[in-house]
């Protein structure tokens, strides 16, 4: 049995909820009020068993403040813990390198994650990702420009690259 906290608070885009667990490590994130939308994203190892609600996740929640506010690398410390295959992995502590206000093409990313014919693999680890904003999968799109998808709603993304290209 493991027990995970979280916690929700209002952002210019809408309410964010982080999960996180004991250590204070994301464990999943992102753009609603509901933690158990979350939870389905989490990796079935790192799943937890029960929910504890905090008013206040500490540097977690202080980072998504300051992010919001325009303390754009405000996230990168914030240990993130996300579990799936090899090239999962990688990418996704790939996407933690990718500058804010600098967003790269999914042939890109796929080429920074050291397999450039891993197109779909790099679509893949975005749309698995679990952590968002903490690991910023919105800095990834489409060849041409397009947005291509985002879970938690192509307005979001659009915001999340405005905010950075504004602020970068």
């Amino acid at each position: 049995m493991s027990t995970a906290h979280w916690s929700t608070q209002d952002t210019p885009i809408g309410p964010f909820t982080a999960v996180v667990a004991a250590d204070g490590a994301v464990l999943g994130s992102g753009w609603t009020a509901d933690p158990g939308e979350l939870v389905d994203g989490i990796s079935p190892a790192l799943r937890p068993t029960e929910l504890v609600r905090r008013r206040d996740l500490g540097p977690v929640s202080k980072a998504v403040r300051r992010y919001h506010q325009g303390e754009l690398d405000a996230i990168d410390l914030i240990p993130v813990r996300q579990r799936s295959g090899e090239f999962l992995q990688h990418a996704w502590d790939v996407l933690r390198t990718i500058p804010a206000g600098k967003p790269q093409t999914y042939s890109d990313f796929a080429a920074l994650a050291g397999r450039p014919s891993a197109i779909r693999g790099a679509a893949l680890a975005c749309a698995r990702n679990a952590a968002a904003l903490f690991v910023p999968c919105h800095r990834v799109y489409r060849i041409g420009g397009a947005l291509g998808g985002f879970r938690w709603g192509l307005d979001v993304k659009r915001w999340l690259l405005d905010h950075e290209a504004a602020v970068g």
